[in-house]
């Protein structure tokens, strides 16, 4: 039974990976195309500040996009979460949600709640490099004392 179970989650996270990068590829497409139609309209060459916000959005939509396939591919490979991938994926999620925000109609509480979870992640991302950090130094010292006793 528990050979059905990794058989069959193997399966979707291989189905998983290949969607992902179905949507990570035609994201990137999708993004050629809105680049080169806000560059050759009048004035050509010439962005202003609407379409760098949507062409900045989408290509961290992108790279979202290309932080989890690392994450599914991770999963794939060794069979256990990284922690520090996901809080890089939400990080530049946050990060996509403060560049395309329109300040004049959101309310000051949802900033205050963008901050707090942006500090929020932060915190954990670092806890997490250090956690992993420490555990590398301690794995180091302890084959030290091994090879030399």
């Amino acid at each position: 039974m528990n050979k059905l179970f990794t058989s069959f989650e193997k399966v979707i996270i291989v189905s998983l990976l290949g969607l992902m990068m179905i949507a990570v590829l035609v994201s990137t497409v999708e993004l050629a195309v809105i680049l080169v139609q806000q560059l050759i309209k009048p004035p050509f060459f010439l962005l202003n500040i609407e379409e760098m916000l949507e062409v900045f959005g989408f290509f961290l939509m992108v790279l979202i996009g290309v932080e989890l396939l690392e994450s599914i591919k991770a999963y794939l490979e060794e069979d256990r979460v990284h922690a520090e991938v996901v809080f890089l994926v939400a990080i530049v999620a946050m990060s996509r949600k403060v560049i395309i925000v329109d300040y004049k109609e959101i309310a000051p509480e949802m900033l205050y709640g963008i901050a707090a979870v942006i500090i929020a992640l932060a915190s954990g991302y670092y806890l997490v490099r250090r956690a992993l950090h420490l555990h590398s130094c301690d794995k180091v010292k302890k084959d030290d004392t091994e090879q030399h006793p």
